[in-house]
């Protein structure tokens, strides 16, 4: 997305040659690419678990009384539920539970903490899946290509578990599912990795602002009714920490000792301020995550320890409300 059009450093400088002292070395290009393969990998396997659940969810057999009522009857048993039960064009919200949907009493009572990782891949409809597979298009193919595929997955997986122990935390009457934290965590992901990466980057403003703007939409969008912005803010969080520790680049103009002849000066490979984000990301992972899992097996609520903090997943107005 924003950052994926910024160009790196000086044209001038960004071929297979470095000059320095009027000598001249030859360097080779690290800027190397990756095929991006797991992303799309993702992306099926979202598509094929929406399938799978509209599959068990069988609107016509297990709802005999809505059998007239089921959208896109023609699907058959993949049909979706009635638009007042489910706007979204997909299943039961009894369905999404049987088969993942993260719910608090069942995570802290019932040892299914699974559900941490399996709410991630399943969607409330196709509106939800389509929304959420074309953010996973333009923003994880980008990272994959330039980053490789264990840092995306990595990243991926964990921006998703982010998401889901802050919605556990704060939203325990409801379930929740979907991939969007783990999407809000690849936004995060980026502007860390524009902030930690700054020198290399031209058009550093343009860049940063257009990717706020971008981040703050999203996150707007998520205090109407039904949206779980923790899950969002909790994936964003995620990435954003885990953005400077995984997605580290050399400072513009690093050599590596092999490129240059003996005695040539070298030039440190990180910034110092790269290695202070590193330290503070790597911290600050470790210690969100170690206190959000053990408040949230103690069963403790989130909203206890921060009385306006409901505020950021839904502001009420004349038009809506924020009950369950």
């Amino acid at each position: 997305m924003a950052t994926g059009d910024l160009e790196r450093g000086n044209g001038k400088n960004r071929g297979n040659s470095y000059n320095r002292s009027s000598s001249s070395y030859s360097l080779e290009n690290d800027e190397k690419q990756w095929t991006s393969w797991l992303v799309p990998m993702f992306l099926v396997a979202n598509v094929d678990v929406f399938v799978v659940v509209m599959y068990i969810n069988n609107c016509p057999n297990n709802n005999p009384r809505l059998e007239g009522r089921c959208v896109a009857r023609f699907l058959g048993r993949l049909s979706f539920q009635p638009t007042r039960e489910n706007p979204l064009f997909g299943p039961s919200s009894n369905t999404l539970e049987k088969l993942g949907a993260l719910e608090w009493y069942k995570v802290v009572h019932g040892n299914q903490g699974w559900r941490l990782i399996t709410c991630v891949w399943l969607h409330a409809g196709v509106i939800h899946l389509l929304a959420n597979m074309l953010s996973l298009i333009f923003i994880g193919i980008r990272l994959e290509q330039q980053f490789g595929f264990i840092c995306v997955g990595l990243i991926y997986l964990l921006f998703g578990l982010g998401g889901s122990i802050l919605s556990a935390l704060f939203i325990q009457r409801n379930i929740s599912v979907g991939a969007s934290g783990a999407l809000f965590g690849l936004l995060g992901a980026m502007l860390s990795e524009l902030l930690t990466n700054w020198t290399i980057y031209t058009n550093k403003a343009a860049a940063l602002i257009t990717l706020v703007v971008i981040i703050a939409i999203n996150l707007a969008i998520g205090i109407l009714p039904h949206v779980d912005n923790f899950a969002h803010i909790g994936g964003f969080l995620s990435g954003f920490l885990l953005g400077f520790v995984l997605l580290l680049r050399p400072q513009f103009g690093w050599v590596g000792l092999k490129n240059l002849p003996a005695g040539a000066p070298v030039k440190s490979k990180h910034m110092a301020y790269q290695y202070v984000f590193w330290v503070i990301g790597v911290v600050l992972l470790i210690v969100g995550f170690s206190v959000g899992l053990v408040m949230l097996f103690r069963g403790e609520n989130g909203n206890d320890h921060c009385s306006w903090c409901h505020y950021l997943s839904c502001v009420p107005t004349s038009k809506w409300q924020c009950g369950n």
